[in-house]
């Protein structure tokens, strides 16, 4: 009898047990299968990688290139850091100076391409970060080279940055009498309050600093009022760099209530649909170029195996089946805009997609070209304490929130993006960039360069159609011929709204011409054996031979 009791209360556990264990098999399933969607093997991995540097000789054939290739290489690899130490001078010495107090300048001067290969770039290749002037589609450096512009001052220049300084001058003039008062609000508030409800949709708007802080503030409410604590965000996707949305290498801590999905797939859907824990969900639309993958660094780009595409219908509906899930569930389902806001359409991604959110989040373009974030939010979800609980309040403040210099820039830019001749901007945006996609790569088609090219309306990624190891090297030929590229290399290309057809053409003319040097120079040589695979699998060798 006994026996018996112990058995029935041994099946009962085990039944207790079993809707546990299908909520955590399908959480597994829905994470991506990459290391983007599994932060805690990421971190693991991070840490077993070992440091290790190619010498000399290593560096120059790395893919089993042949001697007479190799030299060759070493040759133009000579000749290219001569040239920028005489034609960027000046840059260059004030970055060395700058370097030595600039944390930021060590980081991203040693991860600009794959570690393996970085101490003897840095020795023979040095690359500036001061420029001094902007006009048009061009930037000037300190020794007055001027240089076609495709930072988008990550993702901040939508415009161009005319409009910027322009905004900025009349921010100037407008809050000059109150100054940097802090505290109270200058009367062009409420400029901007109208104009960001309008564009939203939403009821009410607070103000930050920047896009994580903002970020970080619509995560907190949505934790406060589901009073629940997972927060689920998408493989690849980037949200800032503070703990839950950064899980994996980068960040000390490891995850703790942050779920990593899959993105656009119906495993993540059931996840949303089945758990009680959920408090908010965060979609940044510029996954849609490039879905489940990391923001494309040429720091990782050991093989080329790079890849991209987007799919608006796909990517619509994906917002709309996340919208109704979301809905039904009581997830808070949170647009983070900070980057693509502004530059899909002067309404944002929502106004793109047609699919609204319950908050939204804004930042860089938005603040004229001061530094802003910004929650936009319905009225329940944005309140910050509890009527009959007056101890329990969701506290969130900063010293620079909206102060009046910013205030003031928002309000020229959010003016700006109503003036018919920005509007034209727009018309046809998706049109005239997907045309200007298909017609570069075209060219380099024609060229014979492995090049081909991905876009999300101005957001353009680069990617490669055969496997190789110097694929990187590519970001120096560009800014040789004149083109201006973000820390992350010919990962990301963002071109302003203003691009015309000629400054377009010169950015193709330079692009090819880089491309053809750099094939010259035999960076692109290549064997039939050469398979992304055998990459790949050489470097794994690599790091076993140095961990152990």
């Amino acid at each position: 009898m006994e026996e018996a009791i112990t058995l029935s209360a041994l099946a009962l556990g085990v039944l207790a047990l079993l809707p546990a264990a299908k909520r955590r098999f399908e959480l597994s399933r829905a994470k991506h299968r990459s290391l983007a969607g599994h932060s805690r093997m990421a971190k693991r991995l991070a840490r077993w990688v070992p440091g290790y540097a190619y010498d000399d000789a290593q560096f120059f054939a790395a893919d089993g290139a042949p001697a007479d290739v190799a030299a060759q290489r070493k040759a133009a690899l000579q000749r290219l850091g001569a040239e920028f130490d005489t034609r960027f001078q000046k840059t260059l010495a004030a970055t060395e100076q700058a370097r030595e107090a600039i944390s930021d300048l060590k980081f991203t001067g040693r991860y600009r391409v794959p570690f393996q290969f970085s101490p003897v770039l840095r020795e023979h290749l040095r690359v500036g970060a001061f420029l001094q002037h902007s006009d048009g589609v061009q930037v000037q450096d300190l020794d007055g080279n001027r240089l076609m512009d495709l930072t988008g001052s990550y993702g901040v220049n939508v415009l161009g940055y005319d409009a910027y300084k322009a905004c900025i001058d009349e921010a100037v003039a407008t809050a000059r009498e109150l100054g940097p008062v802090l505290g109270a609000y200058h009367p062009c508030v409420l400029e901007v309050l109208s104009r960001l409800k309008a564009i939203s949709g939403q009821d009410e708007v607070s103000f930050h600093m920047s896009g994580t802080e903002a970020v970080m503030q619509a995560v907190r409410l949505a934790r406060y009022h589901t009073k629940k604590k997972r927060l689920v965000r998408f493989a690849g996707a980037y949200h800032g760099w503070w703990e839950d949305v950064q899980p994996g290498p980068g960040n000390p801590l490891p995850p703790r209530e942050t779920f990593t999905l899959q993105d656009m797939a119906e495993r993540s859907l059931k996840v949303l649909a089945t758990r009680r824990d959920i408090a908010c969900v965060l979609v940044n639309p510029l996954q849609a170029l490039h879905p489940n993958v990391n923001a494309p660094g040429d720091s990782s780009l050991i093989d080329g195996s790079r890849r991209a595409a987007y799919d608006r219908e796909a990517y619509t509906n994906w917002l709309r089946r996340l919208r109704e899930v979301c809905t039904a569930r009581g997830i808070v389902l949170i647009f983070d805009e900070v980057f693509v806001g502004f530059r899909l359409a002067p309404g944002g991604a929502q106004q793109y997609f047609g699919v609204k959110a319950d908050l939204v989040t804004y930042g860089k373009t938005l603040g004229g070209g001061l530094p802003v974030g910004v929650v936009c939010g319905g009225r329940a979800l944005m309140q910050r304490y509890r009527e009959d609980r007056p101890a329990d309040i969701c506290f969130a403040r900063g010293t620079f929130n909206a102060h009046p210099y910013v205030v003031a820039a928002m309000a020229a830019f959010l003016k700006r993006i109503e003036r018919p001749d920005v509007r034209a901007l727009y018309d046809g945006l998706d049109e005239r960039w997907n045309a200007r996609c298909a017609q570069f790569n075209a060219r380099l088609k024609a060229a014979g360069a492995p090049v081909r090219l991905a876009n999300l309306s101005t957001i353009w990624t680069v990617m490669y159609d055969q496997p190789g190891r110097y694929h990187w090297m590519l970001q120096f030929y560009l800014r040789k011929h004149g083109l201006a590229l973000s820390w992350v290399g010919t990962g990301r290309l963002i071109f302003s709204l203003n691009y015309g057809d000629t400054e377009f053409a010169e950015v193709m003319d330079r692009f090819v011409a880089a491309c053809d040097e750099m094939r010259a120079d035999g960076w692109w040589w290549t064997a039939p054996e050469l398979t992304g695979q055998a990459i790949r699998r050489s470097v794994f060798r690599e790091m076993l031979a140095h961990k152990f």
